[in-house]
């Protein structure tokens, strides 16, 4: 079901936050999709993706600005339905953006720490 993932940053400058986490922090870029995504590499098993702001996310810096996200092998759907079952509390249904290639469904812990499940949609 889950098979890896990230820690989501939303970041106010793409460039100035990439420059941060590879120049200063000495971490390795993995992968830049200009000013929508990138991922950055702290160590072996530690995703950063940088997410630009968005009005529909909260603003860089503040609460929820983080979050952590778990990429998944089978049908989002499927497994929203089966975390459901188990008590998991979705924030509205699943989002689906044909363009990044990528599904969504965004939920909390029991603590209210923001996670979501991420299906790859497209095949690159």
């Amino acid at each position: 079901m889950i098979t890896g993932g990230n820690a989501t940053v939303y970041v106010s400058d793409m460039d100035r936050a990439v420059s941060f986490y590879v120049n200063v922090l000495g971490l390795k870029l993995g992968q830049r999709f200009g000013n929508h995504w990138a991922e950055i590499k702290a160590g072996e098993n530690l995703v950063i993706g940088l997410h630009p702001k968005s009005v529909k996310a909260p603003p860089p810096g503040t609460s929820g600005a983080i979050s952590i996200g778990l990429t998944i092998d089978e049908p989002i759907d499927q497994v929203v339905q089966r975390l459901g079952g188990k008590g998991v509390s979705f924030r509205g249904p699943v989002v689906r953006d044909a363009e990044a290639g990528i599904a969504l469904a965004f939920f909390g812990d029991q603590d209210g720490n923001d996670l979501y499940l991420c299906q790859v949609t497209a095949s690159w």
